[in-house]
């Protein structure tokens, strides 16, 4: 997903607005701003403090030293300014949870398409060990346990999709979902469904 990008001016009052939820040094504002895009947008330090400088020009921002770090607070001068600017500040959140909502779409679309291909495995799985029962005594009592097995790891399944979706949507809701969720969650999908089926055709 292309990452959002500030437009002129957006990145400087949304670092206001940072700073207006609580005092905090570079890293810090760096960091919040890569856990409110979800990990899709990490300004680099080059970016950051260059705006900060200028917003202590304007008196909108002070800066103190507390040991190696220099903590930054907004004045009243900033709070004023955050009110003038209300509506704009409304319309980058729009933006940043847009933003995050088309990726766990993506998330919830790698997961579906993992589930259908890990259940397709189960199914054929269940069909080859259905075939190679056939000239066995125990075909029928074989035949149901594989059915039964298939049914109880659909259940699975289904109930794994459900929560993993639940647990998705309360991460974006809180911009908390990394930039490589899905890349991670196809890897260990890929190694799950590996495993199973090496524990069954053996």
């Amino acid at each position: 997903m292309t990452p959002p990008v500030f437009s002129h001016g957006s990145l400087r009052l949304y670092l206001l607005s940072l700073l207006a939820e609580q005092p905090r040094h570079g890293y810090e504002l760096i960091q919040a701003l890569s856990d409110r895009f979800g990990g899709t947008y990490s300004p680099s330090a080059g970016t950051i403090y260059p705006r900060l400088a200028k917003l202590e020009e304007e008196g909108l921002v002070t800066k103190v030293s507390d040991g190696r770090k220099t903590v930054y607070e907004i004045t009243e001068a900033g709070r004023a300014e955050l009110a003038a600017r209300e509506g704009d500040l409304f319309a980058i959140e729009n933006e940043l949870t847009d933003s995050v909502r088309r990726l766990a779409d993506e998330v919830r679309s790698g997961v579906n398409a993992a589930m259908k291909s890990l259940r397709a495995d189960l199914a054929s799985a269940a069909r080859e060990a259905k075939s190679e029962s056939k000239n066995s005594a125990n075909e029928s009592n074989l035949h149901t346990e594989s059915n039964r097995a298939l049914h109880e790891a659909d259940m699975v399944l289904n109930e794994f999709r459900q929560q993993l979706r639940a647990d998705l949507r309360t991460a974006a809701y809180r911009s908390r979902v990394p930039a490589d969720t899905v890349s991670e969650l196809r890897r260990q999908l890929d190694a799950v469904r590996a495993s199973i089926l090496a524990s069954i055709t053996r």
